[in-house]
């Protein structure tokens, strides 16, 4: 087991991505429930960023409380360098891959080793690199628990009632909002899997990307507004959401279903006056669902599409990528 000392990635005040650090942490030691992971890869996600600049994106009574300085990050693959006593499946060796402790704040993803609930863990699957696992996870399970299956009881921080997934199947018209990003490509491959009719929306840059995932339509939103050109949906996934959302409203049918991944509010009259319904969640770890994902990536029927690649060392200019914008999969941070 290793000790003393190893490289992460800190910031000890909020700001952009000039505020993070390399530097030398203690290497966690595993609690009961835990395994320490050797991590070979860490995937960035919104909320990596979203922290780092103080989730001033978020009404102040919905922000947790964050102690500086903070390791960011919650998507890791790695191997199992150690395992308590009372962790039962899983051996020093086995290469594992998860979304961490999410939505609490602290996974510290962005380490040489960090430290994870076994629950929180699925085994990597052996068809794909630890640079792919490690973009699935948080992207692959929130297109899961909006689409596929919710697979938890915790409350909605977005809404009182429990978001419950419409049926896919051959039939289902469903658009993607931000089809291109980590959920969305995600979200575009679960909705063909399941066999409906997907309308991709992003910048044309995408498109022969969107249209090799499978997608059946593609709308250049710099060039047309997709609410004027689709009608009838069954179910729009917004991933970009936020106040824009709203515009989606026009693009479904009665009884249709709008999933904006990052909420805002709607006029419930005028929700009733469409006879459609707006819902939101939030993700949450889940090693049992991870897996079932794991099982259609190593099959090929789902894949982990990797924008850039970056050093551990370099997670500022992984971040400056971020801020960029027009993510195409994921961007993933190596340790090798």
């Amino acid at each position: 087991m290793p000790t003393h000392t190893m490289k992460a990635v800190r910031f000890h005040e909020h700001g952009g991505p000039e505020v993070l650090r390399y530097e030398d942490v203690p290497i966690p030691e595993p609690k009961p429930g835990e395994v320490l992971v050797r991590v070979h890869a860490a995937g960035l996600n919104p909320p990596d960023w979203y922290i780092r600049d103080g989730l001033t994106n978020v009404p102040p009574e919905m922000r947790p409380p964050i102690d500086l300085p903070l390791i960011p990050g919650t998507d890791a693959s790695g191997v199992v360098e150690a395992v308590a006593g009372d962790v039962p499946g899983l051996s020093v060796g086995d290469e594992v891959f998860g979304l961490l402790r999410f939505p609490t704040v602290g996974a510290n993803a962005y380490a040489e080793y960090v430290t994870a609930p076994a629950a929180d863990l699925a085994r990597k699957p052996p068809g794909i690199d630890h640079v792919h696992a490690a973009a699935a996870p948080m992207a692959g399970l929130t297109a899961w628990q909006f689409l596929i299956e919710l697979g938890h009881d915790h409350p909605s921080p977005f809404q009182a009632e429990r978001h419950r997934p419409a049926p896919l199947g051959p039939g289902t018209r469903m658009l993607v909002n931000g089809a291109a990003g980590g959920v969305g490509h995600f979200a575009v491959q679960l909705a063909k899997w399941k066999g409906a009719h997907v309308t991709a929306v992003a910048s044309s840059a995408h498109e022969s990307f969107l249209r090799e995932l499978g997608a059946d339509r593609f709308i250049d939103y710099t060039r047309n507004r997709p609410e004027d050109h689709v009608h009838d949906l069954d179910l729009v996934l917004d991933t970009v959401g936020g106040p824009g959302s709203h515009r989606f409203l026009r693009t479904l049918k009665p009884g249709g279903a709008l999933y904006p991944v990052f909420f805002a509010e709607f006029d419930p009259e005028e929700l009733t006056k469409l006879n459609v319904t707006v819902s939101s969640t939030q993700v949450r770890s889940s090693g049992a669902q991870l897996a079932e994902l794991g099982r259609l990536l190593d099959t090929g029927t789902i894949r982990a599409a990797i924008d850039s690649t970056f050093p551990l060392a370099d997670a500022q200019a992984a971040h400056e990528r971020a801020a960029r914008g027009h993510i195409q999969g994921k961007i993933v941070l190596t340790t090798a």
